[in-house]
């Protein structure tokens, strides 16, 4: 088996954990590599023209509800929905990109998160202006784990079989 395989690290790979991928960056997010300002540019533009799209079809939607003469209080109750679950969604894309929720809230919240895409999109695209999403996490979590790392390293001092023994 190839040192490579059974280390898992690649030539040029310093030894230790390894960054974890962010959607659309890949690990450059860790050194602002490979493009990492122009993938910034493009999802905050991506998340901005989705959003737009999906407000247009909501609208579209709306005028639907208007041709179908629902009445002001069903009308009143759409737009208010939609305008809730997408604050909620905005807050739990925000918070996501600074702690990971918990799994079973995340299964819980995956209807209303559907329903406020606009207000996660619209999370996306802030926070692209500033770093790619999800960045200072995976940074904190990886900084964190390299520490740990080096400390455990830094502690053994070679193969424990070679070193003399004391005598009693």
């Amino acid at each position: 088996m190839s040192d490579e395989r059974r280390t898992g690290q690649t030539e040029g790979t310093p030894p230790g954990p390894r960054p974890e991928p962010i959607r659309f960056f890949g690990t450059s997010w860790l050194e602002h590599t490979d493009g990492y300002a122009a993938r910034r540019a493009g999802v905050a533009a991506g998340a901005l023209v989705a959003a737009a799209a999906g407000c247009l079809v909501l609208r579209f939607a709306y005028q639907g509800l208007e041709i179908a003469d629902v009445g002001a209080f069903v009308n009143l109750l759409v737009v208010v929905m939609f305008a809730i679950c997408s604050a909620i969604a905005f807050r739990r894309t925000w918070e996501g990109f600074s702690k990971h929720h918990d799994p079973q809230s995340v299964a819980s919240m995956r209807s209303l998160m559907t329903i406020g895409f606009i207000g996660s999109l619209l999370a996306y695209f802030f926070r692209s202006l500033k770093e790619a999403p999800g960045e200072r996490l995976h940074r904190e979590e990886y900084e964190t784990a390299r520490e740990q790392y080096e400390r455990r390293t830094k502690r053994r001092a070679g193969n424990p079989s070679k070193r003399k023994r004391h005598q009693k």
